[in-house]
């Protein structure tokens, strides 16, 4: 028997939804819960609570003698008031639609609707819940149960329609007053639900004559026989629906009949709990997921071994001064800026293929687009015979790997992205093109760039080649490798045959270094050397230096951030939109 087929045999039994306690006998008035929530589907306006009005301080100043107010500063006054108290109403009927509505006591239906007791684990029922997107049309006329956020609700007279939601699935639910499975006072009560409550619907799948284009599960709805809230939402600092529209949409409305509100990026960041509730932000957590477990798999495949290393340190793994310094047991230490030291020791202690993912910590004043104080680093390291190609070798079948996967396993919800945030599939070549960093500054010379042969790139000529790259080879995803020795870390080998240059590599998605690594130094001597010439003290790092004092293989490896290749991969413009809760030099909440 599948797991769907038991999902169906479920107990309809006479379950029934316990009422909450009447306001009478809470501890806290209906009235009192919105005084501190923004307007529905309005951005949040800071305001003191419970103080008089300008206009009413104006007339205290008045009848005290002041100087009267002018014929404009009246009006303006009083226009001001009218705006509270029209916002103080807004609040009022909020408060009142967030209180627990009670049920009839002489509905005969009132144990079907209401408010229930707080879920706290006392007996289990044998009741079987089903998935939202689960809801098909192959389940016509069978009876259901469903949990899921009241994503809109819409009453009238003696109708009232619900889409439900459960992360990106949506289905309508509906009731219409009859004698027997739906009452008056149970569509009062399902009308008066707010947005973002939770509800257990229970009633029968049935197929309608048109699809119904506003919710996922377009081919179904549920005619609700039982509905009850679990858990009600108070007064929003922002509506989800309007964090959910079409960002193309928000900016171009503004002409006759358009009203489309937006939620900004701050207001988003600041309630990120309720700003991941949405479609978008659903389908791009499920595809870091995806991200994380194909490159668990690809690595797994070619011999590799998972480890996890310290992120307390003694020393900076980069080099430079931007790390996170703390004082660890009355001595010095800091944040790990990346796992490569130790990645590197556990070559040395033959664990010959390694990968880890885990947290990377930067302590760069960097506020970009693309960059992070906190991110989720995909890390690996290997030995290698004689090339450090052999590298390159392995990032190529890994991408490709990943981007198929991603396609194949993800593209429900790379349409449910594509919705809200529209952008172009990522063109790749299935043997992933490679190009000298020198063929990467002619191209840009070529076409007019002002370049330093020997200088690193700027975000700007990085987009500007990318587009060169694309329009040469078709591809968005491609290899420069032999980068100049100057601008790599302490540890990276310098290339055999030019001076200036290193065994070195970055990889791009769209026009944006998503890789960097590189063969690293495995000699202890030429490694100390390196060190002091990037200002890095040695006994930070002596016991790093040590491991390859007894014979160490040649690798290389390379670092991945997480976050930016889910931003690079989906098109987006911000990788604050691919962390959970970011951190970046202004944002350390929530």
């Amino acid at each position: 028997m599948t797991w769907d087929e038991r999902s169906m045999q479920t107990n309809w039994g006479a379950e029934q939804c316990f009422q909450a306690k009447s306001p009478a006998e809470t501890t806290a008035t209906p009235a009192a819960a919105p005084q501190a929530a923004a307007p529905a589907s309005k951005q949040p306006v800071a305001g003191p609570s419970g103080s008089a009005s300008p206009a009413s301080n104006k007339a205290v100043e008045a009848a005290n003698g002041a100087p009267e107010l002018s014929k404009k500063a009246k009006e303006k006054a009083a226009a001001k008031a009218a705006k509270e108290a029209a916002k103080a109403a807004r609040a009022a009927q909020r408060g009142k639609q967030a209180a627990p509505t009670q049920t009839d006591p002489d509905d005969p239906l009132k144990d079907k609707y209401g408010d229930t007791e707080m879920v706290r684990s006392r007996t289990p029922t044998g009741r079987k819940w089903m998935q939202v997107s689960q809801l098909t049309p192959e389940l016509k006329d069978q009876q259901v149960l469903i949990r899921g956020r009241v994503h809109t609700v819409r009453g009238k007279g003696k109708s009232c329609f619900i889409v439900v939601r459960q992360r990106t699935a949506t289905v309508q639910v509906i009731l219409f007053v009859d004698d027997k499975t739906v009452s008056k006072g149970m569509v009062k009560y399902a009308s008066n639900l707010t947005r973002e409550s939770i509800v257990d619907v229970e009633g029968l799948l049935a197929v309608p004559n048109e699809s119904i284009e506003s919710c996922s599960q377009n081919q179904v709805e549920l005619k609700v026989t039982s509905i009850c809230c679990i858990s009600r939402a108070a007064p929003l600092p922002f509506e989800v629906i309007d964090a959910s529209r079409p960002e193309g949409r928000v900016k171009g409305a503004g002409g006759e009949g358009e009203q489309f509100v937006g939620v900004n990026k701050d207001t988003r960041l600041d309630n990120r709990f309720i700003d991941l509730r949405t479609p978008a932000n659903q389908a791009i957590f499920k595809i870091q997921s995806a991200v994380c477990q194909l490159f668990r798999e690809s690595l797994l495949s070619e011999g590799f071994q998972e480890i996890h290393t310290p992120k307390l340190i003694a020393g900076a793994s980069e080099g430079g001064a931007a790390v996170f310094k703390l004082d660890y047991m009355g001595r010095p230490g800091c944040l790990a800026q990346s796992p490569q030291l130790y990645k590197q020791m556990a070559i040395c202690a033959d664990i010959d293929r390694v990968f880890e993912i885990g947290p990377v910590f930067r302590a760069e004043n960097s506020y970009t687009h693309r960059h992070l104080c906190e991110f989720m680093g995909l890390d690996f390291e290997m030995a290698i015979n004689e090339h450090y190609f052999e590298v390159l070798d392995v990032i190529d079948k890994l991408f490709v790997y990943m981007f198929q996967g991603l396609e194949k396993h993800c593209a429900k919800e790379l349409n449910v992205i594509n919705e809200q945030y529209p952008f172009e599939p990522l063109q790749y070549l299935p043997q992933t093109l490679r190009i000298p960093f020198e063929e990467g500054m002619q191209m840009l010379q070529e076409a007019g760039y002002e370049v330093d042969p020997l200088g690193d790139l700027t975000t700007e000529l990085e987009k500007s080649l990318g587009k060169l790259v694309k329009e040469k080879y078709n591809t968005d995803f491609y290899i420069m490798y032999r980068y100049p020795k100057g601008i790599r870390p302490f540890y990276t080998m310098p290339d055999p045959t030019h001076e200036d240059y290193s065994n070195s590599f970055d990889v791009f998605i769209r026009g944006e270094e998503i890789i960097s690594g590189a063969q690293r130094v495995h000699d202890a001597q030429l490694l100390t050397e390196r060190a002091k010439a990037f200002g890095i003290p040695v006994d930070s790092i002596q016991s790093y230096i040590d491991s390859f004092k007894f014979g160490a293989l040649p690798h290389g490896g390379a670092g991945v951030g997480l976050e930016r290749v889910v931003m690079l991969f989906c098109g987006l413009d911000n990788i604050r939109k691919t962390s959970l809760f970011p951190r970046d030099p202004k944002r350390l909440t929530p």
